[in-house]
């Protein structure tokens, strides 16, 4: 082994800011070069963008130097490798470092990106965004979330792991990697997921807690003092602590060490300077926003770069890491090799494998959903539990289960098994009493491969897991959310448990996709379409309570219907049977679609022209085109009124300036659910008295 490298700059560094050399008695000169290179590429991008974080990158550079060099398995030339670690940078605001170590690996990003950091249409925004750049495999940003995102890729890794691994054939055997900070175990989220994580016994999982002691306003003091390791340790983790993060030798010990844990997940706390090297190290003023020039010219001067080049890589550091192409090539083709015998051995399971991991659903899944043809009335959430139960023998990609309520959101795979400790085998998740992290687990789930996740809550607690929901629909992952009692029909539990406003806040995500079927045949087709959605998640909304199932041969195709957001259930007749012009236009949704149709029968019997539309999903109707809108809702018919029983927000694009709505001008009430209805106006004899008001208008 080569001698530490004395640099004569580095040897004048601060006592709060120690040099490599004086700490580690194993770093070379090369792994100094290579590990100042990280600094000063990602405090040049941060300086040149004028803006960004330069304190992480320059504290956990030697970290990330020794997990990208020594650790992680990865192809930069296949950045989707089945067989890759996984690692994520939770705390998403030093994204300079992950974007550096992408560069200097050989993944297709070039320098010219590092310089447009932060730059419109950069592939180098201003947090990872899993989506725009290769190599990153998750967006972050929202502190916590990557904390939690990881649990969900660790149980999808075990899972597949547990179900397709054989002796002498690792299929799955890759850890999870990622760096979180004070701010990420701060957030309630990562301690939901932590506590879940050790429960279950995740032992791919290895974190390493990037312990600067700051945060923006200052000293971790100010609200945060409590022992993170004895509550991991808690938490069922093992835990494990380096003093100095510039030691090498160290570093690689406690990952080697973590890495022979496999009962249960590990934090290794790494004691580091934020901004390294910088005049400001060790202080907030490191942590956020471009140093000034002045600043970074000494800060290079200090790590022993040449204070006038910029973006500057070394010919012995692009060559040092450059190997990781070779590397990671030779670690594919190994894998690779590997699957070819496993493949021989146990041709069933491999071709399985090929199914899941692309994505291929079986030819015949659809003529598992069931028809409910002779069903008597139900819940939508019961039928939405008939339908997982139909097609997850046809899905075994499909794995799900709930926020403690799985008997009341109908989530359970029947025989599927348990997910635990002692059965990563199991397809029926537990996510415990845990809304937030459920929603940011199964991103995780999604984004780790092969698997479709689903998991199930009342749809008020859709507020505990909205930010996770939010990153799943701005990454494009397959993830479907089962939220029932969906509305004040629900009854007695009352206003703390009946949603109003959530309604509203689901349709206004972008990417989301949210169904409120109105009876069982439209939950199967919203469970239809949600399964071949492959990147945009989707969100159904159910009911607590039973409800008719709509005679197809009736009233509009639910099949046909359903897949266009908005249908003509039930269409105006003239007095001799004929479909004729409507005078009035019914739209509602969910339980409101069977008392929709109500009130317009009652309404034809008196000679009233009126055209009820289900609408169970607006974003498909949005993205239908402008004849089929003009179809369904013709702007020559302005009388129109629209029933939800919601919020108000949203309709009037359909309902217009001479409609009306029956919904919710404020919170429930505790009650029986036909009464609480009944209070509120959701009646036949409301609608019909208000649609007649309108047509004198």
């Amino acid at each position: 082994m080569s001698q530490p490298f004395q640099h004569e700059e580095i040897k004048s560094v601060s006592a709060t800011n120690p040099s490599p050399a004086e700490n580690s008695n194993t770093q070379t000169d090369l792994d100094l070069l290579c590990i100042n290179t990280i600094r000063t590429l990602s405090l040049d991008a941060v300086q040149h963008g004028e803006s960004g974080h330069p304190g992480l990158p320059l504290g956990c550079a030697p970290l990330a130097y020794v997990l990208f060099t020594k650790h992680l398995r990865f192809n930069p030339k296949n950045p989707r490798w089945a067989g890759r670690d996984r690692f994520l940078l939770s705390a998403g605001h030093g994204s300079m470092l992950l974007y550096s170590m992408l560069h200097l690996t050989g993944y297709d990003l070039p320098l010219e990106e590092l310089k447009h950091f932060r730059q419109l249409e950069s592939k180098t925004p201003g947090h990872p965004e899993n989506f725009m750049t290769p190599g990153v495999e998750i967006t972050t940003g929202p502190l916590g979330q990557g904390f939690a995102n990881g649990v969900g890729m660790g149980i999808g890794a075990a899972h597949l792991g547990a179900r397709f691994n054989k002796p002498d054939f690792p299929m799955i055997d890759n850890f999870v990697y990622a760096i979180v900070s004070d701010g990420d175990l701060m957030e309630g989220v990562s301690c939901e997921a932590a506590s879940l994580a050790g429960t279950l016994g995740l032992g791919n999982l290895i974190y390493f807690y990037d312990d600067n002691e700051i945060t923006i306003e200052g000293s971790t003091d100010l609200a945060f003092k409590e022992d993170v390791m004895k509550r991991f340790e808690a938490y069922n983790w093992h835990t494990s602590y380096i003093k100095d993060g510039n030691d090498l030798e160290e570093i690689d010990k406690a990952i080697r060490e973590a890495q022979g844990v496999t009962d249960r997940p590990s934090l290794i706390s790494v004691k580091t300077v934020i901004g390294f090297g910088m005049p400001s190290a060790g202080t907030h003023k490191a942590h956020s926003d471009a140093p000034g020039e002045e600043a970074v010219k000494q800060t290079k001067v200090t790590l022993g770069f040449d204070p006038e080049k910029f973006f500057f890589i070394p010919e012995e550091a692009r060559a040092e890491f450059g190997k990781a192409v070779e590397r990671g090539a030779k670690l594919e083709s190994d894998w690779n090799d590997m699957m070819k015998r496993y493949e021989a051995a146990h041709k069933e399971e491999g071709d399985a494998w090929h199914k899941m991991m692309s994505g291929e659903l079986p030819a015949d899944w659809e003529a598992s959903l069931p028809d409910f043809k002779d069903a008597k009335p139900m819940a939508t959430r019961q039928a939405s539990g008939e339908v997982i139960n139909a097609i997850a023998a046809k899905l075994p990609m499909l794995i799900g289960g709930s926020a403690d309520l799985a008997p009341s959101n109908n989530t359970s795979i029947k025989g599927g098994g348990d997910f635990s400790a002692d059965n990563h085998a199991g397809r029926i998740l537990h996510f415990g009493i845990r809304e937030h992290a459920m929603g940011a687990c199964l991103t995780g789930i999604s984004l780790n491969g092969g698997l479709i996740p689903y998991g199930g809550t009342f749809f008020c607690f859709y507020d505990y897991m909205k930010p996770a929901v939010r990153l799943a629909a701005l990454s494009g992952v397959q993830v479907i959310y089962v939220f029932t009692h969906d509305s004040i029909g629900l009854g007695e539990d009352g206003p703390t448990h009946q949603p109003i406003e959530q309604l509203a806040a689901s349709r206004s995500t972008p990417h989301l996709y949210t169904f409120r079927p109105g009876d069982a045949h439209e939950t199967r087709e919203a469970w239809r379409l949600a399964i071949l959605r492959k990147d945009r998640p989707t969100a159904l909304i159910l009911t607590r309570q039973k409800m008719n199932i709509l005679d197809q041969s009736k009233y509009g195709s639910a099949t046909d219907g359903v897949r266009r957001g908005a249908y003509i259930l039930a269409d105006a007749m003239d007095k001799d049977g004929k479909t004729t012009t409507p005078d009035i236009i019914i739209m509602a949704t969910g339980s409101e679609v069977g008392l929709a149709l109500q009130a317009g029968e009652k309404l034809h019997a008196e000679g009233h022209a009126v055209r009820v539309v289900s609408m169970p999903c607006w974003e498909l109707f949005e993205e239908q085109d402008a004849d089929y809108k003009e179809q369904v809702l013709p702007r020559a018919v302005t009388k129109r009124i629209g029933i939800e029983a919601a919020s108000r927000f949203g309709w009037d694009r359909y309902v217009g300036w001479d409609g009306d709505m029956i919904c919710m001008e404020g919170f429930g009430s505790s009650g029986k659910g036909e009464d609480v209805m009944k209070h509120f106006g959701f009646t036949v004899d409301n609608v019909v008295e208000r649609a007649k008001a309108l047509t004198k208008k």
